[in-house]
């Protein structure tokens, strides 16, 4: 049932006009038989019978006028002079035609409207009596009712040509939401997957690194087995602790940051964690100042990478950091470990992520700093950064 309400109101929505063409031919043709004088057979006859058919056919003709608009409209044009009730049909195929809006065709339709108009004037013998203003009436009629059809036609295709722009607008703006949305959460995936990284990559390499250490050294004393198993449980309680931490402050929206005391401190920090858990790490400063906390806590995941990496990629190296800068300057970081020293299989490293050193670089690059690493030739592995560090600025005394 539904589908059939539908489909009426579809076909009423593309055929109304011709139900209003029909109408209005029909007031025309009864105001004509109203007036006119019966005194011919033959009139009547065409009054009664060819009129009629004729509108019918012009308003059947009408049906195809969006399919091919130029080869029905001229022909109903033309034929609806020589009908009363397709005088609705003529106006309709001039509006049709000109919602197209190209001067040409409307010039080429509207223009044998009017000139066989003039041809069909007294068609019908109207009781009337002959003046100067029912003549003025006859010659203006023709171009004012051509005029109206082309004006309502024209300003018709205007509007439908707004409505199309809105509608491609309105899609394209969908469209753009929709990339706009797949992007920030692209971007969402890839910033929680780098917090993620940073926070757990660094404690489950060095509890990897002492759990292979129990698993093929088993000739440990038991204060040494004791020392390391202690660490292991604590570095795993400190890794679901941050974790809880990052997944806490994503959800809120904001970046998760290094631990709340000065980054610099925080490294210091982090070096010790990372020798008690077995890696030779020497930590060289040279900073009389101490830089943003912007650009520290750039500086505490890029040392922080630094060591997850060497302790994955080179167990048994010796690693080596160097901090140097100044305030008008730049602050360097410099992670550099010598070679592998050790049995690989006491290092149970985890998989990689895919998202360390990606993740580091959009970090510096984000700092506006550079991002360097690479192998030294039978030296082992670098790690190099730049950040800006700017002055300070002083706000004058009030």
């Amino acid at each position: 049932m539904n589908s059939v309400v539908a489909a009426l109101l579809g076909r009423w929505k593309r055929n109304w006009q011709l139900a209003g063409a029909a109408v209005a031919g029909l007031w025309i043709w009864l105001y004509i038989g109203a007036g006119m004088q019966w005194t011919s057979a033959d009139k009547g006859a065409w009054y009664f019978i060819g009129d009629p058919l004729v509108a019918l056919c012009c308003l059947i003709a009408l049906v195809w006028r969006r399919k091919h608009p130029l080869p029905v409209t001229l022909p109903v044009a033309i034929a609806s002079t020589t009908s009363s009730f397709a005088s609705g049909a003529g106006l309709l195929a001039l509006a049709s035609i000109s919602t197209r809006r190209r001067p040409m065709d409307i010039a080429v339709v509207a223009l044998p409207y009017v000139l066989v108009s003039y041809f069909r004037i007294g068609s019908y013998p109207l009781q009337r009596s002959p003046s100067s203003i029912t003549s003025f009436y006859e010659i203006m009629v023709p171009p004012l009712a051509a005029g109206v059809a082309v004006a309502a036609g024209v300003a018709v295709g205007a509007r439908r040509v707004e409505l199309q722009t809105l509608h491609e607008r309105a899609k394209s703006a969908e469209s753009e939401q929709k990339a706009r949305a797949a992007q920030a959460k692209a971007q969402e995936r890839n910033r929680i997957a780098r917090e993620m990284h940073d926070v757990l990559a660094h404690r489950i390499s060095l509890i990897a690194m002492q759990a292979g250490v129990l698993n093929h050294r088993a000739n440990l004393p038991a204060h040494v087995n004791q020392v390391l198993i202690h660490d292991i449980a604590d570095g795993s309680h400190q890794a679901l602790e941050e974790l809880r931490d990052v997944l806490g402050v994503l959800r809120a929206g904001f970046p998760p940051s290094v631990p709340t005391e000065s980054p610099l401190y925080a490294i210091s920090e982090l070096v010790a964690q990372a020798r008690a858990a077995g890696l030779q790490v020497i930590l060289t400063t040279t900073l009389t100042e101490t830089p943003p906390d912007s650009i520290g806590r750039t500086a505490y995941r890029i040392v922080q990478e630094g060591l997850t990496n060497a302790a994955k990629h080179a167990p048994g190296s010796r690693i080596d950091i160097t901090l140097e800068g100044a305030a008008g300057s730049q602050l360097r970081i410099t992670v550099h470990n010598t070679l592998p020293n050790g049995n690989p299989a006491e290092n149970l490293s985890p998989p990689s992520s895919g998202y360390g050193l990606l993740g580091l670089a959009e970090r510096v690059d984000l700092a506006g700093g550079k991002l360097d690493h690479h192998s030294t030739l039978g030296n082992g592995y670098t790690l190099t950064a730049q950040l800006p560090w700017p002055t300070p600025t002083h706000k004058p005394a009030t």
